[in-house]
């Protein structure tokens, strides 16, 4: 029986995921959490043999709960199921150690198979992901956007400035000091040649890391 996190901050979603996990023999979700420090917190209590992490969640994102849980549950088997179709998450999923990336919108025996898979020690990736990664290698070391050349602090820093989180929350949810919250600002701006927050913002959303 393979025991599954979900990590997901809406609860239809997670409920929906817990129906499709539980209708299989083979697995069964043994614990849940809203946002991301919670995720972190609960596997390390309960030690599941697969995490479902979405990117997107309060306090800290999906990026950052994959590195973390890896740091203290080296070897678990991630899989990222989320909306987000970018090119950048789905690479930087990856590079963080994710081991599948699953879009919201495939079929749900994806799901299944996607666990199954990761949980044998395999690679799971759907249509778009694999499609991204192509991209990605085909083109090497060209950069080929803007948001190729930020650290994945800096794409988290930029992420909340644009939901309009200040300095202290940003802080605060990735356990750094103020001071560096904005030494990643300044680099912002002057990697992306940009002047302010707004301008940071729309170039968040332009590249939609954020939605509208």
């Amino acid at each position: 029986m393979i025991n599954v996190l979900i990590a997901d901050d809406h609860s239809i979603v997670r409920e929906g995921l817990r129906r499709i996990i539980d209708d299989s023999t083979e697995m069964k979700v043994v614990s849940e959490a809203a946002d991301g420090r919670e995720a972190i917190d609960i596997a390390c209590r309960t030690s599941p043999d697969v995490a479902v992490i979405d990117l997107s969640m309060p306090g800290i994102d999906g990026l950052e709960v994959i590195e973390q849980l890896l740091s203290y549950l080296p070897g678990l088997p991630i899989l990222v199921l989320t909306m987000h179709e970018e090119d950048q998450y789905i690479i930087r999923s990856i590079a963080a150690g994710a081991q599948g990336y699953l879009t919201k919108r495939s079929a749900p025996e994806l799901l299944v198979k996607a666990i199954q898979t990761v949980h044998a020690g395999k690679r799971f990736l759907d249509d778009r992901a694999t499609e991204a990664l192509a991209t990605h290698i085909s083109r090497g070391k060209n950069l080929s956007s803007p948001l190729d050349a930020l650290t994945n602090r800096e794409i988290q820093v930029l992420k909340c400035l644009a939901e309009g989180q200040t300095n202290r929350e940003i802080a605060d949810s990735y356990n750094i000091s103020i001071k560096t919250v904005d030494t990643h600002r300044q680099r912002l701006l002057s990697k992306l040649n940009l002047r302010n927050n707004a301008e940071l913002s729309r170039f968040a959303v332009q590249n939609k890391l954020v939605d509208l």
